[in-house]
This record gives structure tokens, C-alpha cells and sequence, in this order.
């Protein structure tokens, strides 16, 4: 059975809402002031692509191909690439950003994701990530706990109960608590791979 994500005309048709109600703002902060070469994991069909400033050099990578023909029409002038975010085809150091947008939550193996991220980012890259999270109330995270298994046959591989924070931490990412905005389940920050010499925190407080 294929998910939500995986119907691109339904996906878009979600996220015309979605951004009716307040994610376009959100998608806006993820991508201002991205510079130089970017990466875009996981682009879907390409709703980010338009927003990123005419300066920016940017690649979409994106495993689901009827999903890419849709970003081609949205963003005719980006290379679109198929690939996975565990296997990036490309070689190490070559973007000075990566941008994920609502991604690894179906990422299928995050630390595996995360690190082909630090891979291919610059020594002074950053890691620009939009992701719902588990929630840090117990209650509402068990709750999470509990739809997940269901939720994640419905809608394509999204899994709403995981710690997305942690896991770029763990992977050797520092994130910046100077730019990171938390509300409910919603995460939107900035990353560096620690020991870059830029200043970040790796344990942001909520």
C-alpha cells in the first residue's frame, strides 16, 4: 500500500493546507539565507525549491521518482537527482549547506542519513533541518508511541515519535540555539558538525 508521501498529487494537495496554515512560514525561514552550493534531501516534489534565494546553487535529491516529476515543473531550472539520503551520490565536502525539510521522520535509517549529511557538507557546512519530533511531554509522546505503527502504513514511512534532535546530535552535529525555533512538536534550527569552529550548543534546551 502506498503512503500519503508516496502520492504526490495527494502529498501537494496536504501541504496546500498545511501551508494555508502556517508551514509556508516556516519552509520560508528553512531556506533564507542558505548560500552557495546547497543540497536539498529528501525534496519531494519540490515545494521548497522555489523559495531559496536566486543565488543559491541548489541540488534536489529525492528516492521517489514520480515525485521528482513533479518538483521538475514546480522548479524547472534545479538538478533533481534520484537517490536515497543513505547513499548520496556525491563526493565529501562538496555543499555548504543541506537542507531538510519534513524529511527523517521516513528516513528508513537516520544515523546511516546523517552521516552521508556530514559527509558531503564543507568543513564549515550547515545542516538546515525542518522536522516534527517526538514530543517531550511523556504522555503525548506515548500517545505518539501508540499511532505510530498505523501511522507510519498510512502515510508512506513518517514515524511522528521520533527524537530527530537527538539523533543529529549523536551523529556528531552541534545545533546553533541562537537559530532554532521550537513549538509543539515542530523543530526548525541550524547545525553544525561539531568542532567546526562555528558557535552552537549540542544540548539546546526546549
Amino acid at each position: 500500500m502506498r503512503g500519503l508521501e508516496q502520492i504526490p498529487w495527494l502529498y501537494d494537495g496536504f501541504m496546500v493546507l498545511a501551508d494555508a496554515l502556517g508551514l509556508r512560514r516556516w519552509r520560508m525561514r528553512l531556506v533564507s539565507g542558505a548560500r552557495g552550493r546547497i543540497l536539498e534531501v529528501g525534496c519531494g516534489t519540490g515545494r521548497n525549491l522555489p523559495l531559496y534565494p536566486q543565488t543559491a546553487e541548489v541540488i534536489g535529491v529525492e528516492p521517489d521518482f514520480l515525485a521528482l516529476r513533479s518538483a521538475r515543473r514546480r522548479a524547472p531550472g534545479v538538478p533533481l537527482v534520484v537517490a536515497r539520503a543513505e547513499a548520496l551520490p556525491f563526493v565529501e565536502g562538496q555543499f555548504d549547506a543541506v537542507v531538510s525539510g519534513l524529511v527523517f521522520c521516513s528516513v528508513q535509517d537516520p544515523p546511516a542519513a546523517l552521516n552521508e549529511v556530514r559527509r558531503v557538507l564543507g568543513a564549515e557546512g550547515e545542516l538546515r533541518m525542518l522536522e516534527h519530533v517526538r514530543h517531550t511531554r511523556p504522555l503525548l509522546a506515548r500517545m505518539q508511541d501508540h499511532v505510530q505503527p498505523a501511522w507510519t502504513c498510512v502515510a508512506g514511512g513518517c514515524h511522528p515519535n521520533r527524537d530527530t534532535e537527538a539523533a543529529v546530535t549523536a551523529a556528531g552535529f552541534a545545533i546553533d540555539p541562537q537559530d532554532r525555533v521550537a513549538r509543539g512538536v515542530m523543530r526548525r534550527f541550524t547545525a553544525r558538525p561539531a568542532g567546526s569552529g562555528k558557535k552552537a550548543a549540542e544540548n539546546p534546551q526546549v
